[in-house]
């Protein structure tokens, strides 16, 4: 059983992470809630939201959504992804890397993962390829992105779409490409923990494809082009982006370089006080910050849930993630073959476990998490 962690002094998710941008929301509330258009969604905020991420990015297009999970499913649709077809997915990561292949009538085929980074390995995913397969789409997980220097290669040796589930991943770079546009489209979500969090529900699709952009556009406001109302040229979804949040997102962006370079300070600060713990059953991810993305800090520990209990007893909130591979949920189970094996996800659910890495955290709190890490190593 895992331990409790409502009542750490150090919670793994903070409860006042806006606190300082408190006024600001309530005030934009009233703003948008008095401005005589009532545009409630998809009006000019957003708008400004979507361009704004689209220069800092260079992308083609950036369209915002009702979730980063909604995104996965538009760019999948936009992309032709339909019943029969096969999408390689991660073994282990978050559930809509799967029920969004599902809930457009194709198949996920699960590819183990890397055993240290967590992230999909490419010769797995390549073994998973078949002549039904349509499209692979690898996720950058935790603080490490995936490999798409070997995987992009992957999808244009067999002519596959590629989609990356990049929600965590926001601020990652890897070979100079921002995460979510070394495919034809990636996928932000704003929940209210990732990097570029807010309060409430919501994310964006970005792409390198304007074609792609214009057909997300369409597929998540019921079909409709932006141009005349209750025209439906495709069937869509309401998949649309609340002007309040965009707002409020907007007067966060500044701010957004400066918090992503204290979690990776942070994650620095690990890398070195965790170096030394791979022989007493500790192993931090890959240092360096090339191709990271710190949305959570995660560890493989031998003793998993004892670590949590030892960091719950000290006030410290930790999260394992993903108690299941995503091919042993019982929602996907009938995706699978008997004799398929997935030893590297099952290893990573039975021993990953995230500690604290928000940008809240002063010098002492980080300093106070090392010690008891190492506390716990070295018993």
């Amino acid at each position: 059983m895992t331990a409790p962690v409502a009542t750490a002094e150090l919670p793994f998710f903070p409860a006042d992470l806006f606190e300082d941008d408190r006024e600001h929301l309530l005030r934009i509330v009233h703003e948008v809630a008095a401005d005589p258009a009532q545009k409630f969604i998809l009006g000019p905020h957003t708008a400004r939201l979507e361009a704004a991420l689209r220069e800092q990015l260079g992308a083609a297009d950036v369209v915002a959504c009702g979730s980063g999970t909604s995104g996965l499913t538009l760019v999948l649709a936009a992309l032709g992804i339909g019943p029969g077809d096969e999408v390689v997915v991660p073994a282990f990561g978050c559930a809509p890397l799967a029920s969004t292949v599902v809930a457009l009538g194709a198949v996920p085929v699960f590819a183990d993962v890397d055993p240290l980074t967590m992230v999909v390995d490419p010769d797995a995913m390549e073994r998973r390829i078949t002549s039904r397969t349509r499209a692979l789409m690898p996720a950058h997980i935790f603080s490490v992105m995936a490999d798409l220097p070997r995987i992009r290669p992957l999808a244009e040796q067999y002519r596959l779409r590629l989609v990356e589930d990049s929600a965590v991943a926001q601020g990652g770079v890897l070979d100079g490409v921002p995460a979510g546009l070394a495919g034809e489209a990636g996928v932000y979500s704003f929940v209210q923990v990732k990097t570029f969090g807010m309060a409430g529900e919501g994310g964006v699709v970005v792409t390198r494809d304007a074609e792609v952009g214009r057909t997300v556009r369409m597929l998540r406001n019921h079909g409709q082009d932006g141009r005349t109302r209750f025209l439906h040229h495709r069937i869509g979804w309401n998949s649309r982006f609340d002007e309040v949040l965009a707002a409020f997102q907007l007067h966060r962006l500044p701010g957004l370089a400066a918090r992503l370079e204290r979690r990776a300070r942070i994650a620095e600060r690990y890398a070195e006080a965790f170096a030394d713990l791979a022989g007493h059953g500790v192993l931090a991810p890959p240092p360096g910050r090339e191709g990271r993305c710190y949305y959570v800090y995660t560890l493989l520990a031998e003793r998993r849930d004892a670590l949590q209990a030892h960091l719950a007893e000290h006030g410290i909130g930790s999260h394992a993630y993903y108690p299941l591979p995503l091919p042993r949920q019982a929602a996907f189970a009938r995706y699978t073959t008997a004799g398929d094996d997935w030893p590297a996800a099952q290893r990573a659910a039975e021993r990953a476990l995230s500690i604290p890495i928000y940008p809240h955290l002063t010098d002492p709190d980080v300093e106070r998490i090392v010690d008891a890490v190492r506390r716990f190593a070295s018993a």
